[in-house]
């Protein structure tokens, strides 16, 4: 495996495990959580204060507006669906639809020229298409390598690294010793790594 197509994987599966991680704290904002909306304020808030504040630009206007964004989220977490958007996608739609409202209603004075549709131009982390068509062949690669490896093993890395979950939450799934379950996963990706050096 290339250096490239190894960063091109740990891009693609950071970047799944943080779409899994969002999905997973909105589900539990829906209920109430309150730990999960501080998660999802930690892991979003920077991107999404980016938007408002190229819409907006101005910044106590964006930092008024990112106020509401998340108390939208508080209250409309229930109706994310994590099959027609992804958690970002979702994010950033209510920070630009509450900074239009904003614009709209007078609150600012728009100094910049820039059309609103180039909030969509801000930088995503996420990898770009290119990066996502190299790593194609290495994510086949790794799915194949993956499917190799005992049924439990492969299970654990998969919700690992791809679900986002810790070796305690899998052990206490798995009804195995925190040790025990160190131990597939550090075997299994030994094995996998293997594989995908053949």
């Amino acid at each position: 495996m290339t250096f490239a197509t190894g960063y091109a994987t740990s891009l693609l599966m950071d970047a799944a495990s943080a779409t899994a991680q969002i999905s997973a704290a909105l589900a539990r904002v829906a209920t109430g959580d309150r730990a999960a909306l501080e998660q999802i304020y930690r892991d979003t808030s920077a991107k999404l204060f980016g938007v408002l504040l190229r819409i907006l630009n101005d910044r106590s206007e964006a930092e008024d507006v990112l106020q509401e964004v998340y108390i939208t989220v508080w209250n409309k977490a229930g109706v994310f669906d994590p099959a027609r958007a992804s958690p970002i996608t979702w994010l950033v739609a209510i920070a630009r639809n509450r900074a239009i409202d904003r614009l709209r209603s007078g609150g600012t004075v728009r100094k910049s020229s820039d059309p609103i549709d180039a909030a969509a131009e801000i930088s995503d982390p996420s990898p770009d298409a290119a990066t996502l068509l190299e790593g194609d062949d290495e994510r086949r690669r790794l799915a194949a390598c993956l499917d190799e490896l005992d049924g439990k093993t492969s299970s654990a890395i998969r919700s690992a690294f791809l679900d986002g979950l810790t070796y305690e939450q899998l052990a206490e799934r798995a009804g195995i010793p925190l040790g025990t379950m160190k131990s597939w996963i550090r075997r299994g990706l030994m094995k996998l790594r293997a594989c995908l050096d053949q």
